[in-house]
């Protein structure tokens, strides 16, 4: 993965917002490269999609996203609904 990454950060956001969405973004990243706990990962997910409705909006930032990093923020949405484990890692 690409360590130097840059979020495109919406100008309209809050400092809290840019919080909410970097915190998802982590537990993104934390599946693929160590393991989260799948309710943190929901929870953040949620809490993204309020920040993010529109899905259009939703699978620009995931594409930039995986072209940066290689890491799919849908693959790995699906990855962990489906999962039954408590812990879930890609």
């Amino acid at each position: 993965m690409n360590e130097n990454y840059v979020l495109p950060i919406d100008g309209d956001w809050t400092t809290q917002d840019i919080i909410i969405v970097t915190n998802f973004i982590n537990s993104v990243l934390g599946v693929y490269e160590k393991g989260s706990s799948r309710e943190e990962v929901l929870k953040n997910y949620d809490a993204y999609r309020k920040i993010m409705p529109a899905k259009s909006e939703q699978k620009k930032f995931d594409k930039d996203f995986e072209r940066q990093t290689g890491y799919s923020i849908y693959k790995t949405i699906k990855f962990v609904q489906n999962s039954t484990k408590d812990r879930v890692r890609l």
